[in-house]
């Protein structure tokens, strides 16, 4: 071993081992096999090896631990939910907390690391070995391999694109290094008077109620209450009856229990997802608007700024009809806010991990697993039949997100625990629906199952927007066995308050299921990285990170394969991005995100030790927007409840992730008779997106924190912001 990498050859060897090597038959093994992801592995790859050969080993270290670093990340979230990294969640991705509960432990492919840190040990040890010999610099011809792959995979990207998902034509530096030099191209266009502004397609069709068709119904429908079923990340593939009708070549039957159901029920197999997100998507089924079509502020989370346009949406509108309101999950509340959001929008009760007494059949670390998740709904079912009005109830199950925990004799049956997991749900939501049928709950309940997200499918076209929509309804006989439109989670809060014939404030957007029409529609979304948009007229337009559009003609949004028309023209481009940009603005009308209160009288229990900052996290503070040039002020309020309590309180500042050092204290003592009161503010010389505050705290009893304002202004009318009406600007604790 010594006599090899005493070679006068070793360094060069080792490194192109790590950088190109590796790389390569990674991309094989995993198949993401792709002519254009080998071009781009071999100019990134070529560039490194450029760049470090002759380079002092404390400058090539940190580089190759972050390449390695974005190697596994990508390798990670591609198998866990079928996307590429993007520049708003990347940080997650190397955030050891999140990444130890989001895969339990234990990685999809841990032997990637393991062959990384070898190659990088050899790299090491050559160059300990040579350090006393100069190396030998490479021809300055070679400076021209990289540049020439590179114009290579440019070239071919554009002369015949590829429909090949994202991972297998980038690896994801070179696909960052893209996004940014469109992003320094388009800015140069905007510095030099380059740009041409181009005006928005209407979105009226997006963005209005349409209730032009017939109704499916006669009257009124006759169910009494309504359960609306959410499944995370579960894509519309997974019903056999989605499937068949869309002629799909993906045939794993995962789900067969509740494909035996959508037998008996009506499916909608072009029903779309407009993003990733559990948090945008029940945003955007329960109030009838699109999340953001980018990563930025969770609508859900701006709707903490208003006490208008949180009444429209579907639970505030049932509960102004006379129903109890209820939203039941198998997780913790507070993270991204939903112990805030949900009785914002109506929920009057609202329970997440705490309700349950059940013990779990696995432990999971996100929550409930699906079968403890649904036996706990059952009893919760029991109660709320017992009233005397009429109910509605949003279930939410976590048992699919990664690290996709199931049973032994699962993981034993299926290729990969993903697999596992899907089919664990599959059982457990199987044998729910066969006590709601046995108890009588579906004679008189409107039953919706569909997902937050879907988490995607390797070599499913579309499969990371396609989601799914299952009616089980009491006159299950006038309805069709197949919706043939195409829909979307815009379309279910419209589509719900038709069924019971109330009235839709005209907030909400879309169509209704229930109803027959005649005519295409327009749809969007935002998932991939990718923004797809439908005309209506058989043209789909989708558009990459560099704003580079590609036409399709496709009668509908989700189709098995669709006939390439050629590129769009770049002011066609730059109009789909302007609708995107003013869909994204529905809520906010200014830039400014004016005032945010995520505190209340809710007592919260601590735990003994803070574990991470996620689990331990007191407040729902996370994904905020802090535009270029505003300055942003902060305070919060925490006191222990119970003399003999008390707290240690911890305050941390976070942009996309990694820690932004704002002086706050390492850790305040908080009692009863000393709660700690924090007041500070800081500026934004730029744009800040991903923005988190973490307040953690353990010790003995409860905590209350009764203020937790975030306001962002421009400077100087920080003043105003929070002299505005609090009925205005500031949602109400529930």
């Amino acid at each position: 071993m010594k006599n090899m990498l005493g070679h006068p050859h070793a360094r060069l060897a080792t490194l192109v081992g790590l950088v190109l090597v590796i790389p390569l038959g990674v991309r094989a093994l995993l198949g993401w096999s792709d002519p254009l992801g080998y071009l781009s592995d071999l100019a990134i790859g070529s560039l490194l090896l450029l760049l470090l050969l002759r380079s002092p080993w404390w400058l090539a270290l940190p580089v190759l631990l972050a390449w390695g670093g974005l190697l596994v990340a990508s390798a990670e979230l591609v198998s866990a939910v079928g996307r590429l990294p993007t520049s708003a969640d990347l940080a997650y991705l190397f955030d050891p907390q999140f990444m130890e509960n989001s895969t339990g432990g234990a990685l999809a492919h841990p032997w990637l690391p393991w062959a990384l840190g070898l190659g990088l040990l050899a790299c090491l040890l050559a160059r300990g070995w040579r350090r006393s010999q100069p190396v030998q610099a490479l021809p300055r011809k070679a400076w021209t391999l990289p540049l020439l792959v590179f114009v290579a995979h440019w070239s071919s990207e554009r002369l015949a694109p590829s429909e090949a998902d994202q991972w297998r034509q980038y690896n994801l530096p070179h696909q960052l290094l893209s996004a940014g030099v469109g992003d320094l191209q388009r800015q140069a266009d905007r510095w030099l008077g380059r740009e041409t502004a181009s005006e928005p397609l209407p979105s009226a069709g997006l963005t209005q109620v349409d209730l032009n068709g017939p109704r499916l119904i006669e009257g009124p429908g006759s169910a009494r209450n309504l359960l609306v079923i959410t499944l995370e990340g579960i894509p519309g593939a997974y019903l056999r009856a989605n499937r068949q009708a869309l002629h799909s070549r993906f045939d794993d039957d995962l789900m067969p229990n509740l494909s035996r159901w959508a037998e008996r029920g009506m499916n909608t197999p072009d029903y779309v997802l407009h993003t990733h997100q559990t948090i945008r998507g029940l945003y955007a089924m329960l109030c009838g608007d699109y999340d953001k079509l980018a990563n930025g502020t969770p609508k859900g989370v701006e709707l903490l700024t208003q006490n208008a346009r949180n009444q429209a949406c579907l639970p505030a509108q049932l509960r102004q009809a006379g129903f109890t309101t209820h939203y039941l999950q198998g997780a913790g509340l507070r993270f991204m806010a939903k112990d805030r959001i949900m009785p914002h929008i109506g929920f009057e009760a609202v329970h997440g991990l705490e309700w349950f007494r059940n013990d779990n059949y696995l432990e999971f670390p996100w929550g409930k697993d699906d079968r403890a998740f649904f036996e706990g709904a059952l009893g919760y079912l029991d109660e709320l039949r017992k009233q005397p009005q009429p109910w509605m109830l949003t279930l939410l199950t976590v048992g699919t997100h990664q690290p996709y925990s199931a049973p032994d004799d699962y993981l034993q049956r299926y290729d990969t625990a993903k697999q596992a997991a899907v089919a664990y749900l599959d059982d457990a939501i199987g044998a729910f629906l066969d006590a709601l049928e046995r108890q009588g709950v579906l004679d008189d309940t409107l039953v919706v199952i569909t997902s937050d997200e879907s988490h995607g499918i390797d070599g499913v076209r579309l499969a990371s927007s396609w989601g799914f929509n299952l009616t089980l309804a009491p006159e299950q006989a006038q309805l069709p066995r197949l919706n043939p439109g195409t829909y979307g989670h815009v379309d279910l809060a419209t589509s719900l308050l038709d069924y019971f014939a109330l009235p839709i404030p005209a907030a909400l957007a879309g169509r209704s299921l229930y109803r027959n029409y005649d005519s295409g529609r327009e749809m969007i979304s935002f998932t991939n990285g990718l923004l797809r948009y439908h005309d209506g007229l058989g043209t789909l337009s989708e558009c990459d990170f560099q704003q580079r559009c590609r036409r399709y003609a496709s009668s509908g949004f989700i189709a098995d394969q669709a006939r390439f028309l050629g590129r769009s023209d770049e002011p066609a481009a730059q109009q789909i991005s302007a609708l995107a940009a003013v869909l994204d603005q529905s809520l906010l009308q200014t830039p400014l995100n004016l005032r945010y209160q995520f505190g209340g009288p809710a007592p919260i229990a601590l735990s003994e030790a803070i574990r991470d900052d996620w689990a331990d996290n007191l407040i729902g503070a996370q994904y905020l927007e802090m535009p270029e040039g505003s300055r942003t002020r902060v305070r919060v309020t925490v006191r222990a409840l119970g003399k003999a309590n008390q707290a240690h309180i911890q305050l941390k500042a976070k942009e996309y992730e990694q820690d932004v050092p704002l002086g706050l204290p390492e850790e305040i003592k908080v009692t009863a008779n000393e709660p700690m009161v924090l007041e500070f503010d800081f500026d934004n010389p730029s744009a800040r997106k991903a923005f988190s505050f973490h307040l953690l705290g353990y010790g003995t009893g409860e905590v209350e924190v009764s203020d937790f304002s975030v306001i962002t202004a421009l400077p100087g009318e920080e003043e105003s912001a929070e002299e505005l009406p609090q009925d205005e600007h500031v949602a109400q604790s529930s």
